[in-house]
């Protein structure tokens, strides 16, 4: 019966996209029904305890890891956890395995699915609590986009001595769909097609623009894409050893509105991930255009939400209001100082490289952004990179 429920599944659903790409009504016959056949029902089997033992043992025997996953993943919580599972069937290895095979994370582990974050929190709470100050009592806050407050955010940079753009984005899951580790190559055709459909539908003229899977792209569309510094390319390695990138480049693509100031990356590593940018440091305009963006997806696709943990993201890093507000900023007299990135922590501010995580300075120019995100409103992160930044370069200014 498991049988037939599946074909029944599969070919609905690739049925329901075609019908979909055709024009005909957009059906498909399950809401993520496809859990039903996936569930696997008692402990973890013996191979893989064997193998989450195996990595306690690797993540203690190294001196060089310093990752939360190693100094929280104690014992204790590997014999309370390494025989749980999800209903989807994710293992405490799933979560792990990334970190296990970067012993450089900073964090080192990956949610598979919603129910993670519970059938795990023995290893995610305190893992939350050090990154965010984020107790297992804590609660995030109301939804608070800053609609009609955007004003309070003028340039921070007038003169444009300093900060070379600004870029605000948050991440969004669909609702009712796990993370990619657990994501069949139907649901990322199906999701895609969703978030497709919803964006055509968008009424605002400064966010309309064209949408460009990543399966079929041309050369020409390829080199343009990466020329604007639009193209996300195949996860890096801490997300290919969280089985981030299966069925790639399938159900995967980048929308940007006409200006190229509103993007949406599809399936990267969030289910979505809505980017609000331009150069020069208007922070308000640049929120405004990001909220604007939000509400117009969000009414055609629905997104999942914790009561306690807020939007919810495959990194832990990125829950709550999952907003990181960045600029690309020089700051040469600041950022020469030994003490620069202690600086920026007092702030509560996290430095990177200009092209992201792991990434290293170029030509002293630097990514700068909130650090928190969990604990705190979506304003409330802006604000925090605002005021943070806004002091780095009274800083820089009053240096000799």
């Amino acid at each position: 019966m498991a049988s037939a429920l599946r074909n029944k599944l599969v070919v609905g659903g690739v049925a329901g996209l075609v019908a979909a790409v055709g024009g005909y009504t957009y059906f498909y016959p399950y809401a993520r029904d496809v859990a039903l056949v996936n569930k696997q029902q008692g402990e973890t089997d013996a191979f893989t305890v064997k193998k989450i033992e195996e990595a306690y043992k690797i993540l203690q025997d190294h001196p060089e890891c310093h990752s939360l996953l190693k100094k929280h993943l104690t014992k204790s919580v590997v014999d309370q956890l390494k025989y749980k599972k999800t209903q989807l069937g994710a293992t405490l290895y799933d979560v792990i395995r990334s970190g296990v095979h970067n012993l450089d994370a900073g964090v080192g582990v990956y949610a598979p699915d919603y129910e993670s974050y519970k059938v795990f929190a023995a290893l995610f709470d305190p893992i939350i609590e050090e990154y965010h100050g984020f107790g297992p009592n804590d609660k995030q806050p109301p939804v608070d986009l800053g609609e009609g407050r955007t004003g309070e955010f003028p340039p921070l940079d007038p003169a444009g001595k300093y900060i070379k753009s600004t870029r605000i984005r948050c991440g969004r899951t669909l609702k009712g769909y796990p993370f990619n580790p657990l994501l069949t190559s139907d649901d990322y055709l199906i999701m895609q097609q969703k978030v497709k459909s919803a964006l055509e539908s968008v009424q605002d003229k400064d966010l309309k623009g064209t949408y460009y899977p990543l399966q079929g792209m041309s050369k020409e569309t390829q080199n343009k894409l990466i020329a604007d510094h639009f193209l996300f390319k195949e996860g890096d390695r801490h997300l290919q050893h969280a089985n981030a990138c299966n069925y790639w480049p399938q159900g995967r693509g980048i929308f940007h509105n006409n200006d190229k100031t509103f993007l949406i990356w599809v399936n990267e590593e969030d289910h979505m991930r809505l980017i609000s940018m331009q150069e020069g440091s208007d922070v308000g305009t640049i929120l405004d255009r990001l909220n604007r963006g939000i509400k117009s997806v969000e009414t055609k696709v629905p997104f999942a939400r914790d009561d306690r943990l807020g939007w919810l993201t495959f990194c832990p890093t990125n829950l709550g209001s999952t907003v990181r507000a960045s600029v690309h900023i020089k700051l040469p007299k600041v950022s020469a100082r030994k003490d620069f990135k202690e600086i920026c922590e007092k702030l509560n501010l996290q430095v990177r490289g200009i092209h992201g995580e792991h990434s290293e300075s170029e030509g002293g120019v630097y990514d700068i952004s909130n650090k928190a995100r969990l604990g705190l409103s979506e304003f409330q992160a802006v604000k925090q990179m605002y005021d943070g930044v806004k002091e780095l370069i009274q800083l820089e200014e009053s240096a000799k």
